[in-house]
């Protein structure tokens, strides 16, 4: 039986003899690891993954510095090894050999310079976008795939656990960002899945803010954003606590915030729509008084990419399948006096209900 890489390889190949095309070019280094196996970061250096479509030939080019890692790939017909002094495109004209009308390529991915190179190797060749077609088999997520995303959610809320025992008044943002992130490392993490987010008092009122020296101070709301990547995929959550003793009107935003995040996961159900989650979640909140305060979607899709299809927000009208992994992580943010956010990641089971793989308490914790 053909493994998971060169299942994806036969279907995409069988995809692209569909829609009628020459040649295809994947060149996401996500992309190129979801269907081979490998992954490598090529810098500015030629990496591509082509399927000659009319030959049933698939071929990875590859940095020669990495051709080593690269052999271990599955699903292929063959390497080429690209050198710094070699001219990758006009080895990938070579390769090809003939004229061709129609190269499928991931359009959010390619440059103007790519297209360029492109055109003068193959004149009259036209651009057809398989981009969608990679993402659409992304979106459903197999039950490998699913018990990497636990272990990498294990190793984060292990991490998490072990910088909230370091939180005592008067550290500062950036002393804990560093407990955590080499914590990420003596846990197993292959690297963090972003740039982990630690934010005090009025700070945490910025989404996407970044730590700094600021001191934490008691009577503060404390919000935590990190995960990991473990073997290709990753985990995301977030985790709001308060420092001492929470005032009502602390209580308050926390409890608008966690009843809206209950509210969204109730709302998952497969056959439903992903607008119908946010909306669930915006109207608790909404209710509750803070709606101008709750900024942006409710979640996103997670899996090799920490962002990643389906986007859920109140217009998104996209079904819900069983496979399906995405974060729901309402907020509600004051400026001047802080934010709360809790992020939870969620599976779509093969029941069609709420899976939610995160299990970090997420009731109001006074540190």
């Amino acid at each position: 039986m053909d493994n998971i890489f060169t299942q994806r390889i036969k279907r995409t190949l069988s995809y692209l003899e569909e829609q009628k095309l020459d040649v295809a070019m994947i060149t996401s280094p996500t992309n190129i690891y979801y269907l081979t196996g490998f992954y490598c970061d090529p810098l500015e250096r030629f990496m591509a993954l082509v399927f000659d479509v009319e030959k049933g030939i698939v071929q990875l080019f590859v940095p020669s510095i990495d051709l080593e890692s690269a052999a271990k790939a599955t699903g292929m017909d063959g390497l080429t090894p690209i050198s710094d002094m070699d001219q990758p495109y006009t080895i990938l004209k070579n390769w090809v050999g003939r004229s061709i009308s129609q190269l499928g390529v991931e359009k959010k991915m390619m440059s103007l310079f790519q297209a360029e190179r492109l055109k003068e190797c193959f004149s009259d060749v036209r651009f057809v976008d398989v981009e969608e077609f990679i993402t659409s088999m992304r979106l459903i997520k197999s039950s490998e795939d699913i018990q990497i995303v636990r272990r990498a959610i294990e190793v984060i809320e292990k991490v998490l656990q072990h910088g909230v025992s370091k939180v005592v008044p008067g550290v500062t943002e950036l002393e804990i960002t560093a407990e955590l992130e080499y914590q990420m490392k003596v846990l197993g993490a292959d690297r963090p899945a972003f740039e982990t987010i630690l934010l005090s008092g009025p700070q945490s009122a910025l989404p996407h803010g970044r730590p700094g020296q600021r001191k934490i101070q008691s009577g503060e709301f404390l919000l935590f954003d990190l995960g990991v990547f473990v073997d290709g995929y990753c985990s995301d959550i977030t985790r709001t606590f308060v420092v001492g003793e929470a005032s009502e009107e602390q209580k308050s935003m926390y409890d608008a915030v966690l009843q809206g995040n209950l509210r969204g996961i109730e709302a998952v159900q497969a056959g439903k729509s992903f607008g119908e989650v946010d909306r669930a979640a915006r109207e608790y909140i909404e209710s509750a008084g803070y709606g101008q305060y709750f900024i942006h979607r409710l979640g996103h899709g997670l899996g090799l990419d920490v962002h990643e299809a389906p986007s859920i927000h109140g217009q998104n009208e996209m079904t819900m399948q069983p496979g399906m992994l995405f974060t729901i992580e309402p907020g509600v943010y004051i400026s001047g006096v802080g934010g709360i956010r809790i992020e939870d990641d969620v599976f779509i089971g093969e029941d069609g209900k709420a899976n939610v793989l995160t299990t970090y308490p997420k009731h109001l914790i006074e540190l």
